[in-house]
């Protein structure tokens, strides 16, 4: 079984996908909205159409990894409408030049879900927040934002792709195993296997993967 880091750990210099599909992420600066948030009474105008736009195209990913963290459906839209509560008090912070909106708003949104957790933690302990439970818990949401991110990735794959991923690195099977199990060429299975982890890479780093 490989972890999400060992699965995407491959050699730079493959940054463009081949052989595989990558899910279209609608980017802040990188589409049709403009690239920054501007003063001015026309420009705030401007910057709550661009900020509904950006709710539009990525509050559904925003609410999977609240949901994921969280275990609940009505406090991930709680975190969710907080995000860009907080997105647009900062938003003359935005700068297009270090990443997209879209990672942005994750960044904004992994904080707030941190702090929303603590608050969980303390409230069911009934106690002072410790340093170990506070690890524990930034610990918790890092994974589940890791794991959440690396099964979108493999989602955005072909059909094809992400049946030898899962095979060889979810179920331990071994490229002749899958070959058979396929019908097809273990030379078939390897090459699968080596456009399908460059093109996993592709859509982690859309979406914003910093491991």
């Amino acid at each position: 079984m490989a972890t999400a880091t060992e699965l995407v750990n491959l050699p730079p210099g493959l940054s463009h996908q081949q052989g595989g599909s990558v899910q279209e992420v609608t980017e802040f600066g990188r589409s049709t909205a403009p690239a920054s948030f501007g003063p001015g009474p026309m420009a705030e105008a401007a910057d709550e159409e661009r900020m509904r736009h950006a709710f539009v195209a990525h509050q559904a990913e925003l609410h999977g990894l609240a949901r994921r963290v969280l275990g609940s459906h009505h406090l991930a839209e709680d975190a969710v409408q907080e995000t860009f509560v907080r997105a647009w008090r900062a938003r003359k912070r935005f700068d297009s030049s270090r990443g997209s909106l879209r990672t942005w708003l994750f960044s904004i949104e992994r904080n707030l879900l941190i702090d929303m957790a603590r608050t969980r933690a303390r409230a069911e302990n009934h106690s002072a927040r410790s340093a170990p439970m506070t690890e524990s818990i930034d610990d918790g949401v890092e994974k589940a934002m890791d794991s959440w991110q690396v099964e979108e990735a493999i989602l955005g794959l072909t059909s094809e792709h992400r049946a030898v991923i899962v095979e060889m690195y979810f179920r331990g099977r071994t490229s002749k195993e899958v070959a058979v199990q396929m019908a097809i060429p273990e030379g078939t299975v390897r090459s699968r296997l080596f456009y399908a982890l460059k093109a996993l890479r592709v859509n982690l780093d859309a979406a914003g993967w910093q491991q």
